[in-house]
């Protein structure tokens, strides 16, 4: 049986397919990496735990990845526990991983990314990238957005030589039958190349690549392991793979990346815990087959590696949910889905003889409930674009991604159709804005692009660290000499060397982040009355989201003044007027590690975020019915639909859906046990905050400083903006490619 996390659910509770479940002898779950790190590879443990105990033996599980870590943490996820509390059950680990020749490099079109014409570095990387294409019986190139991926074939078309029978594009917006048409041939070697940004990173294989091309940084060796390993599939082949940075941050990003995977480095896969939608889900499930023990529920629960540390309170928060213990929750249409009793003596109205009496029972509420459950279950949640109106004349202006929305906040300001908006507010399925003259602050790729993995941001952090020492007792040769070590060619050796080299003389080696430090800049721009604080905080940005919502909290108490951020993966700005400041060195470094999340959750209140997390949690713990007698509710209609249950929500005590809200969102979006991690680290001294004042951004916040202005202009007249700053940078510090020295000397 081939089947998904989702179906298998629905078979566990269909009367007809319990049967031939309890033969199963051997479950496979392939790609295992990419299930155990989101709810759908939770709701998959449950499930194994469940055909667990259908099954007569214990059936053997199998899991298959590529690329995947810690593997004893997966493998656990993977086995479960025989007993809730106990050891993992037995377990042989196979590791393959470097067992495949591996020909990996980083390429760049100049040294220096900065000061060349655009067309120029354009020019060049196609030229490259025909060349590696002719080489080469069958390539494929990744982007990191689909868009991109769409750009590079045109451009690859429009030189002549690749047309429909050689060329084409992959991804998910593509309709089901053009993908397959792109996937048979690949399989049958037709294609010469073919680009893509994420679709084919799994799933068929495709023996004729001998080639995979990556078109900026994947944001972790994970990710990068998997897509050129898409390459060299005839046995004995080398899997060759060649990396293109074109702007400087990805350069350092791609170094690190090339030569961590060479070391055998693979980032940490992070499984989300204790996940109370799902646990609705499945407690719900088995209750809809009959009356069970509470304690044999329980227990099938926390047998799944997620639940492991499943605790009472938890359990009776989960319970009390299900069983509507809450006055007026009925009231919002929202019903028992389970029953709760002991067993009654023979005598009494619910008597059930397979179990003692007084024993203590869970069993479903409702005719419905098997319906409900076989329509409603699973964790991928629905999404929709919405609406954009003015404020002013109720204009329709276009539309956004949901994805989009999450990130903004009341009076940022964002491009679409080219005019600026300032966010005012969203009702249901509509956002309000009003025109602005003002900076955009958030980029308009801001929800398509993976982020930095936080494994990968710490080695930056170390490489830095490293290149630093070298840098201050012999200058760029003595940094050049170290890089040719790694696997990059000449030209983004001299441009990372030349890059680290202007920062240092401009701002000083402090103004640099490493393991031990966590490096701020302050400037005051008095063109546009802000002053900007620059954190540099490589950890990507799952970890720069929270830990900028929590430094622009506390920024707003001390300074009485709204102050706007901007996250990228390399750090973030928070900029507030420049008659008001802060001491962000005393911000930063007075954030204990157990004031992290009571005061995310604080700065969580009222956000778009937190109001399209409850609506996906709300609907995935059957609080909203997404199908119910033969109606379907669309996700614009669920969003309308959670946001009358909000309020109510918040005000009801230890609520397991609100609660789960604010832990998903804490916890898988935005990395809260890194924040905590590092601001502890800061606290004992063992990471240092320093703070340097600038007339200009420094190189290091180039990429940040950029950000706000990124999408008002051509991308032309972007790189115009870079110039000038670079500009100012190599007047102050003349460029004779010297030895740096501290600022201050």
């Amino acid at each position: 049986l081939n089947t998904t996390p989702e179906t298998l659910a629905i078979l566990l509770n269909s009367p007809k397919f319990k049967e031939k479940l309890s033969t199963v002898e051997y479950v496979v779950v392939d790609e295992i990496h990419s299930l155990a790190a989101n709810k759908r590879g939770t709701h998959l443990a449950v499930s194994l735990e469940r055909l667990e105990a259908m099954c007569g033996g214990s059936p053997v599980r199998i899991g298959c990845s590529a690329t995947v870590e810690p593997l004893d943490e997966v493998a656990e996820f993977l086995v479960g526990r025989a007993s809730p509390g106990g050891e993992p059950r037995p377990y042989e680990l196979v590791d393959t991983r470097f067992v495949r020749e591996f020909d990996l490099s980083l390429e760049c079109p100049t040294d220096d990314l900065i000061d060349t014409p655009r067309d120029v570095v354009s020019e060049r990387f196609y030229d490259r990238l025909d060349e590696l294409v002719r080489g080469h019986d069958s390539t494929l190139v990744f982007t990191n957005t689909r868009s991109g991926a769409e750009r590079v074939l045109h451009n690859l078309r429009g030189r002549g030589g690749y047309d429909e029978s050689n060329s084409a594009c992959h991804h998910g917006s593509l309709s089901k039958d053009r993908r397959q048409a792109v996937e048979t041939a690949l399989k049958e070697g037709s294609l010469d190349v073919v680009t893509t940004s994420t679709s084919l990173e799994l799933g068929i294989d495709m023996p004729h690549i001998d080639l995979v091309v990556q078109v900026g940084s994947p944001k972790s060796v994970a990710s990068l392991l998997q897509r050129v390993g898409r390459a060299g599939h005839q046995l004995g082949q080398t899997v060759e793979g060649r990396v293109v940075a074109l702007d400087r941050d990805e350069l350092v990003e791609c170094a690190v990346m090339l030569q961590r995977a060479e070391d055998g480095f693979v980032d940490r896969v992070f499984v989300p815990e204790n996940a109370a939608d799902v646990a609705t889900q499945h407690v719900y499930g088995m209750a809809i087959n009959g009356p069970k023990r509470e304690s044999t529920v329980r227990e099938t629960l926390e047998r799944a590696y997620p639940y492991r540390e499943f605790t009472d309170e938890a359990w009776e928060r989960l319970l009390r949910y299900l069983t509507a213990d809450y006055d007026g929750l009925e009231e919002k249409n929202v019903y028992a889905k389970v029953w709760r009793d002991e067993n009654d003596p023979p005598d009494g109205e619910h008597h059930y003889e397979s179990f003692p009496v007084g024993e203590p029972l869970i069993g479903k509420r409702g005719r419905m409930a098997r319906v409900i459950y076989m329509t409603n279950i699973g964790t991928i949640p629905d999404s929709f674009t919405i609406d954009v109106y003015r404020r002013s004349e109720d204009g329709w202006v276009g539309q956004l991604d949901e994805d989009y929305l999450d990130k903004l906040e009341t009076g940022d300001v964002f491009v679409l159709g080219g005019d600026r908006y300032e966010f005012r507010y969203r009702r249901g399925s509509k956002a309000y804005v009003d025109p602005t003259g003002a900076r955009p602050n958030v980029p308009s790729w801001f929800s398509e692009r993976l982020p930095l993995s936080y494994d990968l941001g710490r080695e930056i952090l170390a490489f830095q660290g490293d290149l630093l020492d070298r840098l201050a007792t012999g200058g760029r040769p003595a940094v050049r000499e170290w890089l040719r070590g790694f696997p990059l060619d000449e030209n983004s050796v001299r441009a990372v060397a030349r890059a680290f080299d202007e920062q240092a003389r401009y701002a000083g080696r402090e103004s640099v982040s490493t393991s031990r430090r966590l490096a701020v800049e302050v400037e005051r721009d008095r063109d546009d009355y802000q002053r900007r604080y620059y954190v540099h905080s490589n950890y990507g940005r799952r970890f720069n989201d929270g830990l900028s919502r929590l430094v622009a909290y506390r920024c707003s108490r001390r300074a009485n003044a709204n102050v706007k951020v901007a996250v990228a993966d390399h750090g973030f700005v928070v900029s507030m007027p420049l008659n008001r400041r802060v001491d962000i060195v005393d911000v930063l470094g007075s954030i204990a590690p157990d004031e992290v999340r009571p005061d995310l959750r604080a700065a969580l209140d009222g956000t778009e975020l937190l109001k399209r997390y409850f609506r996906i949690d709300a609907t995935r713990a059957l609080m909203i019915l997404k199908r119910y007698k033969g109606y379907e509710k669309s996700a614009a209609e669920q969003q309308v639909s959670s946001e009358m249950l909000l309020s109510f929500a918040q005000e009801l005590e230890e609520f397991a859906v609100i609660e789960e809200t604010y832990r998903e969102i804490l916890e898988d979006k935005l990395h809260v046990e890194g924040v905590e991690e590092v601001m502890g680290a800061v606290q004992s001294g063992e990471v240092t905050v320093t703070e340097q004042t600038v007339e200009s951004p420094s190189p290091k916040a180039f990429g940040l400083a950029t950000l706000m202005a990124s999408d008002v202009v051509l991308a032309d007249d972007e790189s115009a903006v870079l110039r000038e700053f670079h500009e100012r940078v190599l007047s102050e510090i003349g460029d004779d490619g010297g030895v740096a020295v501290d600022a201050e000397d």
